[in-house]
């Protein structure tokens, strides 16, 4: 090979290196930001069951508060108590809403772990191809 030849094959690889990544680059963020969206679903979904968690518990004092008056007026207790089982039930139906949609929202669950990998793995073959 003449020199002439190998200037313009080392022009071309360089050419060609910095097309694949601008190509990678632009691929990984139409990745980011696709699992940034469906991270944001999750987060909403979340949201939605604090949401209805929270109306249950302010349903379920509601009810537990009519139990106790009715509890305390009648001292038969018959439907009273009968209201507070229906309170209790429903408390726990929304405790259990809000603390899985809790669990949905924590920060680890809304990283975008796939994207975070895959540019680690392209910084390093980026590196072998420079090298």
């Amino acid at each position: 090979m003449t020199p002439g030849q190998d200037d313009r094959s080392l022009m071309g690889l360089i050419s060609d290196l910095s097309q694949q990544v601008t190509t990678l680059l632009q691929t990984e963020g139409k990745l980011l930001r696709t699992e940034l969206y469906e991270k944001a679903e999750k987060a909403g979904a979340g949201a939605a069951e604090v949401l209805g968690g929270a109306i249950c518990l302010m349903a379920a004092l509601l009810i537990l508060l009519q139990a106790l008056v009715i509890a305390l007026a009648n001292a038969g207790l018959g439907a009273g108590w009968s209201s507070l089982l229906v309170g209790i039930v429903v408390a726990l139906v929304g405790a259990l809403l809000v603390r899985t949609g809790a669990a949905n929202m924590k920060p680890s669950q809304l990283t975008p772990d796939r994207t975070t990998g895959q540019l680690k793995r392209d910084a390093s073959v980026i590196k072998d191809q420079v090298k």
